[in-house]
């Protein structure tokens, strides 16, 4: 039998993770602001894949593995934190980048669709944490004694609406107004970008060591 009632608070408890700020929505906002729309759905995709992957670690039952598995959890928070610190390497260097001229955003060169999507799938993949957040929202309305569907459709859903936060998020930092502010401020909206990336490598390879 679906249990409506406990799916919805899934979904809910799902929605407030997903659309929180974190690695994932402030490089898809830089994104999505930087090289348009098109650019920001095509990461926002590769967000989405990565992010119903760890869902499907967690609807397995290879979360609760993982967890108790603090060698290999370890091992993918430091790939996670380094791969967070290649990141704030490449905003600093675009920070400390000067463009040549002011140039208007529908000028940008956009990036390959392919790249991007990667970027998206490799960010969303080395964040072992996911996981954590999908069993606390699975958790949150479903219990040991509900049916295999509505596990299924609980992490569909919950993978359906990682996609519809991320393109929302493009969708709103891909405007007009939002684009011409990012170009004007760009070097110091990459300077904070780089810093809370680094922040958040730092803690992650941080928690990595705390628990080994």
């Amino acid at each position: 039998m679906i249990d409506w009632t406990g799916l919805t608070a899934v979904f809910a408890a799902f929605f407030i993770v997903a659309a929180s700020p974190g690695p994932a929505t402030l490089a898809l906002s830089a994104v999505s602001a930087g090289a348009g729309r098109t650019c920001g759905m095509v990461f926002g995709a590769g967000l989405s894949i990565g992010l119903a992957f760890w869902g499907l670690v967690a609807a397995t039952g290879l979360g609760a593995i993982l967890q108790t598995s603090i060698h290999l959890l370890a091992a993918l928070k430091i790939a996670g934190g380094t791969y967070l610190l290649w990141l704030a390497y490449g905003s600093a260097r675009s920070a400390l980048h000067p463009a040549a001229k002011t140039v208007a955003p529908d000028s940008i060169a956009q990036p390959s669709a392919k790249g991007l999507l990667m970027q998206g799938l490799t960010l969303n993949l080395s964040n072992p944490k996911a996981v954590v957040a999908w069993m606390a929202a699975l958790s949150v309305g479903l219990g040991n004694e509900d049916a295999a569907v509505n596990l299924v459709l609980g992490t569909l859903g919950c993978a359906l609406v990682g996609f519809i936060v991320y393109a929302a998020y493009a969708a709103a930092f891909s405007l007009s107004f939002v684009m011409k502010g990012y170009m004007a401020f760009r070097r110091w909206v990459e300077g904070v970008i780089s810093f809370l990336f680094a922040i958040a490598g730092v803690t992650l390879i941080r928690s990595a060591f705390a628990r080994v």
